[in-house]
């Protein structure tokens, strides 16, 4: 079991409001407290509260990401990203890799305090902790269960490095957090805008900030201080792979103050591969026999040659526009964290 780590909270300590739900719960969380919000923006969706054991996960020995130890507040996701590679996890909890995703929300109510005492351990190094890399810890639920000011409390206050990669808005509210325990520690902070149409946000990032308000929130964190690296990704074929797309989201992320974007073409894993295939053939039928193509025979990943072409392009609109990548030895204490070489790059997310 995969998640047995986790655990049912105690009844108390909850956010103002709730009306409990009566859904049945998923197998692998006996016991957890379900939880639904009367106001509009959680409308549909369920939150099962529970207790984690452990908090700070280490990265599988077999990945290329260029960090160990992640943290995780919440597994599922509302916004709701058409493309994300994450949807799959959720099946290891007894639900679906789609609306179940976007809808049922595991909430980690102790995180904050699980991450001061695992830093606190002897066995701990102070080794760099990534978040965000698996489902967004500013998607909506973080406004009403704020988990991510205790958990950046506590990595300031053991002056432990770490980075965070979002395409939520609401990371703004910590910002005065951040520039704290940037004084004492690397701090890398990165968005995920993958492109400017707002016609294809709507369509495949309902749950998002629009892109553009990511970029103003970049702009915000590049006025505090930070360097803000952003991740250009998911780049979608047949949608947003276009030179002109190209174009305008590059100039946009420089015109925000981003001091590097890293391209990232889109994969497709089990359970989201299904998930946009079938959005795929509702909304753009025309491209299904291009995406055959790519990702064909269970393909996860775009061939090479098609990630090299991509990247390449990205790269001369970046050089024009005055961006350039990340590099690992860039030596900043409010920087963006290395990102790994661009053909490896679909493996980060």
């Amino acid at each position: 079991m995969r998640w047995e780590n986790l655990s049912a909270p105690p009844d108390e300590g909850h956010p103002d409001g709730p009306a409990p739900a009566t859904p049945p719960l998923p197998l692998a969380l006996p016991g957890a407290v379900v939880r639904t919000f009367d106001t509009p923006g959680f409308a549909g969706m369920t939150f099962y509260e529970v207790r984690a054991r452990s908090i700070i996960n280490r990265v599988p020995g077999t990945s290329r990401v260029p960090f160990q130890w992640t943290i995780n507040p919440y597994r599922g996701c509302s916004h709701a990203c058409v493309y994300c590679f994450a949807r799959n996890t959720h099946t290891y909890l007894d639900l679906d890799a789609g609306e179940d995703f976007d809808r049922k929300v595991i909430v980690k109510v102790n995180a904050g305090e699980l991450v001061r005492r695992e830093l606190a351990a002897p066995r701990w190094r102070g080794a760099h902790v990534a978040m965000g890399t698996n489902v967004d810890c500013y998607q909506r639920a973080e406004g009403r269960y704020r988990l991510m000011p205790p958990i950046i409390e506590a990595l300031r206050d053991f002056a432990n490095p770490f980075s965070i990669l979002t395409k939520g808005t609401l990371i703004l509210r910590d910002l005065p957090l951040l520039r704290q325990a940037a004084e004492v520690t690397r701090v890398g902070v990165s968005y995920s805008v993958g492109f400017v149409d707002e016609a294809l946000w709507r369509a495949v990032e309902p749950g998002t900030p629009s892109p553009r308000r990511r970029l103003d929130a970049v702009r915000q964190l590049t006025d505090a201080g930070f360097e803000v690296g952003v991740l250009m990704a998911p780049i979608l074929p047949g949608l947003s792979d276009t030179d002109e797309s190209i174009e305008a989201t590059v100039a946009a992320v420089a015109a925000a103050g981003a001091t590097s974007v890293t391209p990232m073409a889109l994969h497709l894993r089990p359970g989201a591969r299904e998930w946009y295939a079938q959005w795929l053939a509702g909304e753009f039928p025309h491209l299904v026999p291009r995406y055959r193509e790519l990702y064909g025979s269970g393909a996860a990943y775009a061939p090479q040659t098609y990630q090299r072409e991509l990247t390449a392009r990205v790269r001369i609109a970046a050089r024009r526009h005055g961006l350039h990548r990340a590099e690992p030895g860039d030596d900043h204490r409010s920087s963006t964290p290395p990102a790994p070489p661009a053909p490896e790059q679909l493996t980060l997310l």
